[in-house]
């Protein structure tokens, strides 16, 4: 990647465009970049799909924003990796004042991402346990705020003491360090050995044989992410009535994307919702912030400056 001038865009029929103030950073946007997705951008592109900012200018037909409003951006036209993006306005939600633009870069795909897999394929309850791998990401952060609000009981692994004392804050219950000896033995102890009722799994090629031990009667394990293959033991499901569900944040429906994001506009009004930001970059420095969103040990989102 690299930094170059582009035209500004014009927005069309239904279309906004939005002076970006803060860029998010998701690991989605270095697979995107690598090539790693099986549908490929056609070269030259420019990357982001999260950002937030300020509405700059509406193309005909638009009617529920207008220059000057505060806003996030949930997918973009023409990426959000730059001064300007283009977008539609079915994909432009209210940012509430309580929430700054860096926040607002981090609420796309984290929080779409999280109230997608708890609330609409695995059909969380309250009083049921979660486990919420990777609970210091941007991703499990909007996991924990969401199951906390909700009545779970909610279980956090996490790499460092820093992001430790970030899930307890923002959440979970309790948290289990994944890089010490037996940490799943641990976690499982703290819900007293009966196992989870919902799992949240961000590295399901390093973890989900595992996963599928640790779960409740009719227990459900949602892959948000995955590095490559892996192997399970089917019996770890069928003795526990248990599911696996798959889940591609592009794939959500229109009326579910709907459902979604008027849940996270009314948490961040209220205070429930509340992203963090862990690292800011300029704009140029776009390649090392894609290095440094695959590091382990994530706290919180990345977002760009442009």
């Amino acid at each position: 990647m690299r930094l170059e001038e582009a035209p500004t865009p014009v927005p069309g029929e239904g279309q906004v465009l939005v002076r970006v103030i803060g860029a998010g950073v998701n690991p989605a946007d270095t697979y995107s970049r690598s090539g790693a997705y099986a549908n490929k951008p056609p070269l030259p592109f420019t990357p982001g799909t999260d950002g937030a900012g300020l509405v700059d200018s509406v193309g005909p037909g638009v009617s529920l924003v207008e220059p000057g409003d505060r806003v996030y951006v949930a997918g973009s036209l023409s990426g959000t990796y730059a001064e300007y993006a283009l977008t539609l306005e079915s994909r432009v939600h209210r940012l509430p004042e309580g929430i700054s633009f860096s926040q607002g870069a981090g609420v796309f795909v984290p929080y779409a991402t999280a109230y997608r897999a708890l609330t609409q394929l695995a059909l969380a309850r309250a009083g049921e346990t979660l486990l919420v791998h990777g609970a210091s990401g941007g991703v499990g952060i909007a996991a924990l705020q969401f199951a906390s609000a909700s009545g779970m009981r909610t279980i956090g692994t996490v790499g460092s003491d820093e992001g430790r004392e970030l899930a307890l804050r923002e959440g979970a219950d309790q948290a289990v360090n994944h890089r010490e000896e037996g940490y799943r033995d641990e976690a499982l102890r703290l819900v007293g050995g009966k196992g989870f009722d919902v799992i949240l799994e961000m590295l399901a090629n390093a973890n989900l044989g595992a996963d599928l031990k640790m779960l409740a009667p009719r227990g459900r394990v949602v892959v948000i992410g995955s590095r490559g293959e892996t192997t399970i033991n089917p019996r770890d499901l069928m003795s526990r009535d248990a599911a696996v569900f798959g889940m591609l944040l592009w794939n959500i429906p229109d009326e579910d994307s709907a459902s979604a994001h008027a849940a996270i506009v009314a948490g961040l009004g209220n205070g429930t919702l509340r992203p963090i930001v862990g690292a800011e970059f300029p704009l140029a420095q776009a390649p090392e912030a894609h290095r440094k969103v695959l590091e382990a040990g994530a706290y919180g989102k990345i977002v760009l400056l442009p």
